[in-house]
């Protein structure tokens, strides 16, 4: 039976296009919090990287009532790397909201999370966004959303969708550009007549499908998801059927529903809700709660399978003890703890070795987000340059492939296109819209993409936008030749002086100041040449009794070129690691001394010659 005074929606959209301010703007109008109370921006973005990066990492849930129904939403991200977070989000809703820029039109990952949602059937409601914007183009985006839904194979009734107009950063929804409406009454009313209330039954057995994990220091994991079926209860007894065995007579310790941002803890929860539970231990995504007696499992999420996996190392570098969790007994624990929370992460230990781990996951910005949270909380670590995973199909080694979008000025077309090229990259759509800019559309090894995006920053003086969505395995598509350049290595352990400092302008580009402590093998910044340099960067000016007159006083020193730890991962070449603390992330040689660098090249050129 349909619960009518239920409904449950997902909303979905691309990297900022108003996403969480429209959530902002739902909740702030939906009359939950007082009228004089002031709110933050950006509510649901709870990680301090939400923040600072403007994505959505984390999918989050809220609750609003509007006229005696209560809406349950979930805030997807809005980035492709993320997307088992947005695919195991549309298993607990019933319809979404998709959300345009009025402007930028349905970009690729837009068109990743409509393909998950027409996928699993679920109506949808268009919301244009930004439409006070100058350069919006409002019925060329709508066009261009049809397109879309039918590039995708919609049926007929899924091109049937209500249409909105939004400034979300005014609270305001229309059903025609230019009627009165000044809040968001037009989106409440259109998504209670439009989303269909769940499915779901009181009277049968227990299916509870957990889609989310969290924690809480009071209650331990917390289990998040939508209640199928039938009742739950506090102090009653239910089975646990995980992947492989089911266990009986497990009892919740805790049960809340979503209110606003807060979970209300509640005695009993009825079908069809998104809620919450504890007290279980030993909980995965994917498991279900159900009936003690009569058991009866709901399939388990699947996900796209990961495309890059990375190595994660115990730090072994001399400032290792800038973090307080160093050991690999802490690191193991740690990525066991990602994985058991994100189906899209896999973690895999080395055969003979307790110092390395295999992570697997959708892409860069996955990983770096999961390497920034590490060191955040605290672990020293070191990681390897990202690799693509391979298959075998017939035979036939094949490799994963982006579909890559970038939207750049006419002059800088014939660069991006060459540097493209030689990684590989096939044009296969091309659209200048006579206004100075262009669009290109390329297919690419996900391996040729490695490294490219601070190229393509730099190639297009920063005014290019890149954006690419995963396509398909294909044949392995040859060498592709990644950094020309080399490496500068400091040769001794001390201090960064501004005598060495000045004196390598010539050699390259240095990545850390004066005052900076080195060590043996520590990579400081990028030769001019192909080719590694060992240099003695902490050797100071000798001192003799000839002066001349202020004859150092006009040095002026440049100042180096800082990587962020995605810019530091996209650097690094394959025999080099970057060393992340909760202070500190440098970059170094997998062999740290000049000797054993020297041995294993010559081992690798014996190998080579004997192949």
């Amino acid at each position: 039976m349909r619960k009518n005074n239920l409904r449950n929606i997902a909303i979905i959209a691309h990297v900022d296009h108003g996403k969480t301010t429209l959530v902002d703007g739902i909740i702030s109008q939906s009359g939950i919090f007082h009228k004089n109370k002031k709110l933050e921006s950006r509510l649901l973005d709870d990680m301090d990287q939400e923040r600072e990066r403007g994505i959505t990492i984390n999918a989050n849930n809220t609750a609003v009532y509007y006229k005696n129904t209560k809406i349950n939403i979930v805030d997807t991200p809005g980035h492709v790397d993320f997307g088992g977070e947005v695919e195991r989000s549309l298993n607990m809703v019933d319809g979404a909201v998709l959300l345009v820029d009025a402007a930028e039109g349905p970009l690729p990952q837009t068109r990743f999370v409509v393909k998950k949602m027409l996928d699993k059937q679920l109506p949808v409601i268009l919301v244009i966004n930004k439409i006070d914007r100058s350069d919006a183009r409002i019925e060329e985006v709508k066009d261009e959303v049809y397109d879309l839904f039918i590039d995708l194979e919609a049926d007929i009734e899924q091109l049937e969708f209500p249409v909105l107009y939004t400034q979300a950063t005014t609270g305001e929804a229309h059903y025609k550009i230019g009627d009165k409406h000044t809040n968001l009454k037009p989106l409440f009313e259109t998504i209670i007549s439009e989303i269909p209330g769940p499915e779901a039954n009181d009277d049968e057995k227990v299916q509870f499908l957990i889609t989310n994990l969290d924690y809480c220091d009071y209650v331990g994991e917390i289990g998040i998801g939508r209640l199928r079926n039938g009742v739950l209860e506090l102090g009653q007894n239910y089975s646990l059927c995980k992947e492989n065995s089911t266990e009986s007579n497990i009892k919740l310790s805790a049960l809340f529903t979503f209110n606003g941002l807060e979970r209300k803890p509640v005695e009993r929860a009825e079908a069809g809700d998104i809620v919450a539970i504890g007290g279980i231990e030993g909980i995965n995504i994917g498991d279900t709660i159900s009936d003690n007696h009569d058991p009866r499992p709901l399939p388990r999420i699947k996900v796209d399978q990961p495309t890059v996996s990375m190595f994660f190392y115990v730090n072994t570098s001399p400032y290792a003890d800038e973090g307080e969790y160093l050991t690999s007994r802490h690191l193991k624990a740690r990525l066991e703890k990602a994985e058991l929370h994100n189906v899209a992460i896999e973690m895999d230990e080395l055969e003979g070795r307790t110092d390395c781990f295999k992570i697997s996951g959708r892409g860069e910005l996955q990983m770096a987000v999961l390497i920034e949270t590490l060191r955040r909380e605290g672990y020293s670590l070191m990681v390897a340059k990202p690799e693509v995973i391979l298959i075998e199909e017939n035979g036939q080694t094949q490799e994963p492939y982006e579909k890559v979008f970038v939207d750049i000025p006419e002059e800088y077309v014939g660069e991006v296109t060459d540097k493209l090229a030689n990684r590989k990259g096939r044009m296969t759509h091309m659209m200048n819209h006579g206004n100075g800019r262009v669009d290109i559309e390329f297919i690419i090894p996900t391996r040729g993409l490695i490294g490219y995006r601070s190229q393509f920053l730099t190639d297009t003086r920063g005014y290019g936008v890149m954006n690419t969505i995963f396509d398909s395995y294909q044949e392995w598509a040859g060498q592709i030749k990644q950094r020309k350049t080399g490496s500068i290595i400091a040769d001794r352990r001390g201090t960064i002086t501004p005598y060495s400092y000045h004196s390598m302008k010539d050699r390259g580009e240095l990545f850390f100041a004066p005052g900076t402590k080195v060590y043996e093998g520590m990579v400081i910044g990028e030769r001019n040449r192909p080719g590694d340099l060992d240099v003695n960067i902490v050797r100071e000016k000798k001192l003799t009794n000839v002066r001349a007159a202020a004859k150092d006083t006009t040095v002026t020193l440049k100042p180096p070129r800082e990587l962020s730890l995605e810019q530091a991962i996209e650097f690094i070449a394959k025999d080099e690691l970057v060393e992340v603390t909760p202070e500190n992330i440098r970059l170094r040689k997998k062999l740290l001394t000049a000797r054993e660098r020297k041995i294993a090249r010559r081992h690798r050129k014996k190998e080579l010659q004997a192949t």
